[in-house]
């Protein structure tokens, strides 16, 4: 089932991606990529705001980037790529956490997963010497539980409470 992903919205979900770097997208990408190795998925990404004259539309691999020009954002051009799809809708996987493009989904039957659940996902594919034992777990390092636990706000000092 490939995947259809909201760029900008997922990037801040991801620990260590910050939408204010200047290599965000790339960064992401290069996240996607792994994921498609290791799950053997295809990605379609969107991006807002594609510098004027760039290319809109760049393949790396199973990962293919739209960048979005400026008229129009990657909201639009996800709801469209869902209307086109018509009845395969229901074969395709939208990650995003804005409401109404999850409802485009729906409306196309496509299965919809919130960006928050697949940068986990994410962090757990790109791990550094993660691998899943023979049950399926993926363990962590104790500075990837700590990143987590600050995204969560679930700190040590929330013990004596």
């Amino acid at each position: 089932m490939p995947y259809i992903i909201d760029g900008h919205n997922l990037i801040p979900k991801v620990p260590g991606l910050n939408l204010g770097d200047i290599d965000d997208e790339l960064q992401l990408i290069e996240m996607l990529q792994e994921f498609c190795r290791v799950r053997e998925k295809q990605v379609e990404v969107y991006f807002d705001n594609a510098p004027p004259g760039s290319s809109r539309v760049r393949n790396f691999g199973r990962v293919v980037a739209r960048f979005i020009p400026q008229q129009s954002t990657a909201d639009q051009a996800i709801k469209q790529k869902l209307r086109r799809l018509g009845g395969e809708g229901k074969n395709w996987t939208v990650v995003s956490s804005d409401h109404e493009v999850r409802a485009s989904a729906r409306s196309a039957r496509a299965k919809s997963i919130r960006s928050e659940e697949f940068a986990w996902e994410l962090i757990q594919i790109n791990a550094e010497g993660s691998h899943p034992t023979e049950a399926g777990e993926f363990f962590l390092s104790e500075d990837e539980i700590d990143e987590w636990m600050v995204l969560f706000d679930q700190t040590e000092t929330d013990e004596g409470e």
